[in-house]
């Protein structure tokens, strides 16, 4: 049973989480509503203002699109390399502050690219900056919060990737049509340097934060003991079966994701099956609905999985169950690249982006839960990396995939990864245990 709470300040944190991951996606977002723009995609070609746009320029276009976002993740791949060893070396307010500082930096030089090379450059630079988030954002949890709390707090600063796609598609659609492309770059690139200053002069480890009572840091603290505290290197990390899981779920998922981030809003504005289509004037209230549903399933999933641990549910029962469910949800959306009703297509959509937020929510905790905190940016730094691989490969093939065969392969592929992903992960850990001390020292050998 859930001791109660004493002090509330460690939720505080989490707000400053949500804050960071918003603008996180925000940044990261504003590429897949710009490439629906004429002018964006002429200028990105080479084409004059009067040369025609065809159909043959438009694949075109789609396929070296693919290859930018592949840049991107490529880059975010390599980031995953270091950043999680950086941000347990040198503390997560130092590392995610550089993290910041970078994104922040690539943003607002991608509002003066002229061509799909200097598009791939910027896209690189921002991957590289924005791999420090979640490494630093689990390692936060990790460090502020009890292990029974932490899906739940997990859940909510990753709900913050939700709310910083709706604000992506209210906001540069209207910078788009009112000044430009460019301005949706140089206006949400900004937002980063505002973040980096928030975060420096408002983050601390609890322990040294005078705002944290004592009877809250003992809270915080209460399962430390349960916890090896030997610092484990990358290489000896991948001897580990725990991280091994956790690289899977991430491999199988975070490119799906990626996915529905970089090509939804082509998907409305060109399937030719939906009997009616979006563009950047009409992208706002459908991707409003499709990412608060999305918030709602990172909060849900992430509250369910910690209230089935609270009525006496192992850690293991709890997860796997909850991320079962989550596969379950995204199984129907391989229909919505075959459905002619756009409300069927967002309904469909939205369900399968709540369930990946809540299986992503689900995953972060792995992190804290099986390994010590000295570990753990380092953990998911190693899972972000397979993610991004994932992506690359899915990114490297979505452009000539969509332009050959249309959307139904792409959504078939989202409708499999999830229950394949369940299934391998519980064939290499049938029970989420810990990492314990002795097995540490076995890897040391």
């Amino acid at each position: 049973m859930q001791t109660a709470s004493p002090g509330n300040f460690r939720w505080r944190i989490v707000a400053l989480l949500f804050i960071a991951t918003t603008i996180n996606y925000i940044d990261r977002q504003v590429l897949s509503f710009t490439m629906t723009d004429e002018l964006f995609r002429k200028e990105m070609l080479g084409l004059g203002p009067g040369d025609p746009l065809t159909p043959a320029a438009i694949d075109r276009f789609k396929i070296q699109y693919g290859d930018v976002d592949a840049a991107f993740k490529f880059a975010y791949a390599i980031g995953f390399l270091v950043v999680g060893w950086l941000i347990d070396k040198i503390g997560t307010k130092r590392g995610f502050s550089l993290g910041i500082l970078i994104w922040s930096i690539a943003g607002v030089l991608t509002s003066f690219v002229g061509s799909m090379r200097g598009l791939v450059s910027t896209r690189a630079m921002l991957g590289l900056g924005e791999s420090a988030n979640f490494p630093s954002a689990v390692k936060t949890v990790s460090e502020w919060f009890p292990r029974r709390e932490r899906s739940f707090a997990t859940g909510l600063f990753n709900a913050g990737t939700n709310v910083g796609i709706v604000i992506t598609a209210l906001l540069v659609p209207y910078l788009i049509t009112h000044y430009g492309w460019r301005s949706s770059y140089f206006v949400t690139g900004l937002l980063g340097f505002a973040l980096f200053a928030f975060w420096w002069l408002n983050y601390s480890k609890p322990e040294r934060s005078p705002r944290v009572s004592k009877a809250e840091l003992a809270y915080i603290r209460s399962d430390l003991d349960t916890e090896p505290a030997q610092k484990v290197s990358w290489g000896k990390l991948l001897g580990l079966k725990q991280t091994w899981a956790f690289a899977v779920g991430k491999f199988m998922a975070d490119p799906i994701w990626w996915f529905y981030m970089t090509w939804l809003p082509d998907f409305f504005n060109s399937n030719a099956a939906l009997d009616h289509k979006l563009d950047l004037k009409s992208f706002g209230i459908p991707f409003l609905i499709i990412y608060i549903v999305s918030d709602a399933g990172s909060v849900f999933f992430g509250w369910f999985a910690t209230q089935l641990m609270n009525f006496g549910w192992s850690a293991n029962r709890a997860r796997k169950t909850t991320m079962l469910i989550c596969a379950l949800c995204v199984v129907p959306i391989f229909t919505a690249a075959q459905t002619s009703s756009i409300t069927i297509a967002i309904g469909l959509i939205s369900l399968a982006t709540a369930a990946h937020q809540g299986w992503s929510a689900i995953m972060y905790t792995f992190a804290s839960d099986l390994f010590p905190r000295s570990a753990v940016a380092s953990v998911t730094g190693i899972g972000g990396m397979f993610g991004a691989i994932g992506g690359i490969v899915l990114a490297f093939l979505a452009g000539r995939i969509i332009t050959s065969f249309g959307y139904l392969p792409m959504f078939v592929i989202a409708s499999c990864s999830y229950l394949i992903a369940l299934a391998i992960i519980h064939l290499i850990l049938p029970k989420l245990e810990p990492v314990r001390a002795e097995e540490i020292e076995e890897v040391l050998v």
